[in-house]
């Protein structure tokens, strides 16, 4: 019994040497080839998001583009990302292209709209939100504030009705016009 068991820890022993060991080296592997991430960089990304942590938010995203390709979800995400850390063109671009897709949601009409809220662009603002607001029935009370904030912008024009202006324009020839203070 004993020559037996010493026969099978031999066996086990020349079966283990036989596999090639890990690459050994100052850096961590890589994911493996055509198998999928452990866990999904899109929701890694909304995580982070959540968490306040837009730039790691930024390079969930990209990596998810990087595996599933630039869908209207990674696109709206890496548009969020660039709103929250004041990137406004390049999260305006980004969520136009988004909203493109047959897929947009509500809030990626939404998101966009807040971005031309604060780009200052008001009544383009509230044309998105609107939609936002349709897509969504009304039930998002963060897409109702936004769109009242859009209108109520949108209607500050800075001008007064009831008070008398004290400027004319004046013609002063070769297409030139100039405004003058009455008298």
């Amino acid at each position: 019994m004993a020559g037996r068991l010493a026969a099978a820890l031999a066996f086990a022993l020349m079966l283990a040497s036989c596999t090639p060991a890990p690459p050994q080296g100052p850096f961590a592997p890589g994911a493996a080839p055509g198998k999928p991430a452990a866990v999904d960089p899109l929701l890694v990304g909304h995580r982070l998001m959540d968490a306040g942590e837009f730039d790691l938010a930024h390079r969930a995203y990209t990596r998810a583009g990087a595996d599933r390709g630039l869908t209207a979800d990674v696109l709206a995400g890496l548009g969020t990302a660039n709103l929250a850390m004041g990137r406004l063109g390049t999260a305006e671009r980004l969520l136009r292209r988004a909203i493109e897709s047959d897929a947009a949601t509500p809030e990626m009409w939404n998101n966009l709209g807040v971005v031309l809220v604060e780009k200052g662009d008001f009544l383009e603002a509230e044309q998105f939100l609107r939609r936002a607001y349709a897509l969504d029935n009304g039930t998002s009370d963060a897409i109702r504030d936004n769109l009242r904030l859009a209108l109520a912008k949108s209607r500050d024009s800075g001008y007064d009705d009831d008070v008398e202006q004290e400027y004319k324009v004046v013609r002063r020839g070769g297409g030139k016009y100039l405004l003058r203070k009455i008298p």
